[in-house]
Formats: C-alpha cells, structure tokens, sequence
C-alpha cells in the first residue's frame, strides 16, 4: 500500500492541535492569590473556550482521517475544512478573553491581567497562529486527487 506524504500544511496543522489541547488544559486565567485572597483560576475548557479545544481536537482528526480511510480519498481533507476550523477556533479564543475582560465575577486589578494570568492562553493562541500558517500552506498547495 502507498501512502501519499503528509505535506508542509498538514504537518503544520498536526503541531498546531499538539499545541491546542494541551493549551487548553492548562491555566488561561487567575485572580486573587496575594495573601489573604484565595485564588481562583479557570482553562480554556470552559466558556466559549471549549470551542478552541474541539478545533484542535478535530485538527488533529483530520490529519489522520486520509490514513485511517484507506488509499480512498476524502472529501473533508481539504483546506476550506481546515479553515471552518480555524475560523471557530478564533471565534471562540477572542470570545473568551471578551467574556473574561468583562464579566463582573472576576476582579482583575489591571485590564492586561486577563491576558497575563495564565500561560495555557498563550499556547492556545500560538497552536491557533500555527493552524493558520497551515491554511495558508494547504490552499497554496496544489489540489489533492
């Protein structure tokens, strides 16, 4: 059985959902913590970060799905699938950092705490900048037969 190379986009698009879930695990966010104060934090499963956490489930889904159908191919492993997913992916990353810049129940002192509190954050939003390098790479590739 041959197997077509997997390719620069897909390669990028595989780093980019290693990147996503484990950024999705870890802390996104944290207030309180100075003595006294008991902190309270949160990960990008919750809220509308939950959405960033399937996009880079389902990246990483279909990169396998043209090995795991066999020599068939298939239909959703094309570039506008990839960009369906990266469009919700950043939907749901800047509606999470709107919906935590302004929800009442957490107290940040200063504005860029929102986005200084947790590193999970940071890798989320560098797995979605390499998924979006991957689009790129996928519709500047010639079409797949």
């Amino acid at each position: 059985m041959h197997r077509r190379p997997l390719g620069r986009g897909r390669t990028l698009a595989a780093i980019a959902g290693i990147l996503i879930v484990p950024g999705c695990v870890l802390q996104w966010w944290q207030v309180g913590g100075t003595p006294g104060v008991t902190p309270l934090s949160g990960n990008g499963l919750a809220g509308s970060g939950i959405v960033v956490f399937l996009a880079g489930i389902a990246a990483l889904a279909l990169v396998a799905l043209p090995y795991a159908a066999g020599d068939r191919p298939v239909g959703l492993d094309r570039w506008p699938t990839f960009g369906i997913l990266l469009a919700a992916g950043w939907i749901g990353f800047a509606w999470r950092i709107v919906e935590l810049g302004l929800s009442d129940a957490f107290q940040f002192a200063e504005p860029a705490d929102v986005l200084t509190r947790g590193p999970g954050i940071w890798v989320a939003g560098l797995g979605l900048l390499v998924l979006s390098r991957a689009v790129i790479e996928m519709a500047a590739e010639p079409a797949r037969r």
